[in-house]
């Protein structure tokens, strides 16, 4: 076994209503002043009501960031930080999707260190320290509770990472009751990234690909292919959307320590371009992407193929397994009812050529892919997928 190495969140909670006792799990983790960042939407739902009410309850003041929005940009940033530094905050709370909880890393991060953003850009630079920092996802698909990641939106054209062990959390607190509500659509987006998630990790080239990884991939496909049709169907399933949740922890945790690869690339300039989800972006490239990986990826693929579509172990041959994979991920796809092509995300055919350049910005991405992608392959990619 060659040597690697696996970090994750030192400590996860997992409990229905978990939320409303935040207070008391982390109140003393986090201190008298915890900034707690969210979006208007979730605030609007009254979600966060709980676990806000919990925190002041064990003793601390308050301060609330609530204009996350999604792909969020370095305004954002600045905002929430700037209000966690005038109220001299001890602690920080990231409560919602991606976004919300990527902000609140590194506002964690700034507000612990001072240290400048752009020192801490790309994979292992942030120093930190960072303040005390707790992660509450309120959909199952980023895992971003349990990765030392946060991506920001730089510009029209670029997301950028800070990638470091340092912003990993204290604390996840996973809540299924807090996923109950959301919508078909994100249900169904946020499920399939988690699965991208889980098949990057696993077939990712990264040095650092590893047993650990690939074992908790398996699992979080096992229960992610198990359960994300009833979520969508049956959304109040308290069951199915704990499994969701789980599913997704786990998917994060692999890929945290075996990082994902082309399909991630392609999405980005989808999302930053044109505004469209994340979990939605991977989806429209996922199937196209696999395909250009098959000739060298195959076997790998074949052998996660069962964990999300049991029927599929019936298929003996590795490569037809591999292409019953991808069509079994189409159809699923089709199913919740998420959009085929790039053109029904009104994607124009003329965009896809600065779409593939982009992409190309990805190197960070693209040295884990199990075939290398230039920029011809990522813009037949996306000509596959118009």
């Amino acid at each position: 076994m060659q040597g690697f190495t696996f970090n994750t969140t030192p400590s996860v909670v997992f409990r229905d209503g978990a939320a409303a006792d935040l207070g008391a799990i982390a109140g003393a983790r986090l201190g008298p002043r915890v900034l707690f960042v969210t979006d208007p939407g979730l605030r609007k739902l009254g979600l966060c009501d709980g676990a806000i009410a919990s925190l002041e309850v064990a003793g601390a003041e308050v301060t609330l960031y609530d204009r996350i929005e999604p792909d969020p940009t370095l305004a954002i940033l600045d905002e929430a930080t700037e209000a966690g530094r005038a109220a001299a905050v001890t602690g920080v709370v990231g409560f919602g999707g991606g976004s919300s909880l990527d902000i609140a890393k590194v506002a964690a991060l700034l507000l612990g260190s001072g240290e400048p953003l752009d020192e801490a850009w790309g994979v292992g630079n942030a120093r930190g320290p960072r303040l005390p920092l707790v992660l509450v996802p309120t959909t199952a698909g980023t895992g971003s509770e349990v990765t030392p990641v946060s991506i920001l939106t730089v510009s029209a054209v670029e997301k950028r990472g800070v990638s470091s062990p340092v912003i990993l959390p204290d604390l996840a607190l996973l809540d299924p009751s807090l996923t109950v509500g959301l919508p078909g659509a994100i249900t169904a987006a946020t499920g399939v990234d988690a699965m991208v998630h889980a098949i990057e990790a696993y077939a990712s080239a990264s040095p650092n690909n590893n047993p650990q990884s690939r074992m908790l991939a398996r699992e979080a496909l096992r229960l992610l292919g198990a359960n994300i049709e009833t979520a969508y169907t049956t959304p109040g399933d308290v069951a199915a959307r704990g499994a969701m949740l789980y599913g997704s922890m786990l998917a994060g945790q692999a890929f945290a320590n075996s990082p994902v690869a082309a399909v991630h690339a392609l999405a980005y300039p989808i999302g930053s371009g044109f505004h469209i989800p994340h979990g939605l972006s991977n989806a429209l490239v996922l199937p196209h992407v696999l395909r250009f990986n098959a000739p060298e990826a195959h076997a790998t693929y074949a052998e996660i193929a069962p964990d999300a579509f049991p029927a599929l172990a019936e298929i003996a041959d590795s490569a037809a397994r591999c292409d019953a994979f991808i069509a079994a991920l189409e159809a699923l796809a089709a199913r919740l009812d998420l959009p085929p092509r790039l053109r029904d995300v009104q994607i124009p055919e003329s965009a896809l050529e600065g779409m593939a350049r982009d992409a190309m910005l990805q190197q960070r991405l693209l040295v884990n892919n199990p075939r290398p992608v230039t920029e011809a392959d990522a813009l037949a990619i996306y000509r596959a997928a118009w």
